[in-house]
């Protein structure tokens, strides 16, 4: 096995602990929020009838959409214990009955023998951070039942993208106080930005809470902290896909097809696709 695969908290940043302080942040507006992407994602009303697989699950915010949308079964996996903990918190609080559980699991180590295929599995901003893109990609895949569909959102490659990966490996590994300061310049460069272009930082904070439902503040320390740090473009993203089997429904591309700067950072492409499906339709 490769040493990129091997489940370590050492190796990966510690996701877990942002996403229990975000957890805490649930409330039925963020909820509506999860369902709307995930309708909007799917192009699906509803899930009924149809086991979802979140892969990262993260605050179990869009496992618990999943859920209100009539999902039969709800599957949550990460490898971070402090996820599925956040997971589990936000479905004691919000669906004690639901038919869903959350396990530490690496997506390298998801068998079909073992949870079988589901017609619905969703990755928000996650196989990215693998250190192995194209194969949590591959292994995501290979769990999609006949006709299911694959929700997946992936970081695009920028010309920067060997700088942040640089950025985001300091930063995972320094000292708590170095993470603060270093999120006060990023937070002060940002604004200076939003500014030369005619808007403020409250502006985009209101913004990213509408887009997903996200804290800002959260948002910046998941976005330096992101290491391990793939990208890929559109293109490649969807070639990859067709080979193993999977046609592309939709996709939502904020910049188009054009090649960014990134010196911001990277923003995700969203893509659906599904088995057996030839049908390819395109949003941007």
């Amino acid at each position: 096995m490769k040493q990129s695969r091997l489940l370590s908290q050492e190796s990966h940043f510690a996701f877990g602990k942002n996403w229990k302080d975000f957890a805490s942040k649930i409330d039925e507006s963020r909820i509506d929020q999860a369902v709307s992407d995930l309708r909007r994602l799917s192009g699906l009303d509803r899930f009924d009838g149809l086991r979802f697989l979140d892969i990262g699950c993260g605050s179990g915010l869009h496992a618990l959409a999943a859920h209100r949308l009539g999902a039969s079964e709800v599957v949550g996996v990460d490898i971070d214990p402090d996820s599925v903990s956040a997971s589990l918190s936000t479905f004691a609080h919000c669906a004690p009955t639901a038919n869903a559980r959350f396990e530490i699991v690496s997506v390298f180590d998801m068998t079909n023998d073992r949870f079988g295929g589901f017609e619905i599995v969703y990755s928000w901003g996650v196989l990215h951070h693998t250190g192995d893109m194209n194969g949590a990609l591959q292994r995501a895949a290979d769990l999609v039942a006949p006709n299911g569909w694959l929700l997946v959102a992936l970081y695009r490659k920028t010309r920067m993208c060997g700088m942040w990966r640089g950025i985001k490996r300091w930063y995972s590994r320094t000292s708590p106080g170095a993470q603060r300061a270093a999120r006060r310049f990023y937070i002060d460069l940002y604004s200076l930005r939003q500014r030369t272009l005619g808007r403020t930082l409250e502006d985009e904070i209101a913004l990213r809470e509408t887009a997903r439902g996200m804290d800002f503040y959260n948002d910046v320390h998941d976005w330096l902290g992101g290491y391990p740090y793939e990208s890929i473009t559109p293109d490649r993203c969807v070639a990859l896909f067709q080979k193993w089997g999977l046609r592309l429904e939709r996709s939502f591309l904020p910049h188009g097809r054009k090649i960014r700067s990134g010196l911001f950072g990277s923003g995700c492409d969203e893509y659906c696709f599904r088995r057996g499906q030839s049908d390819v339709k395109a949003a941007s």
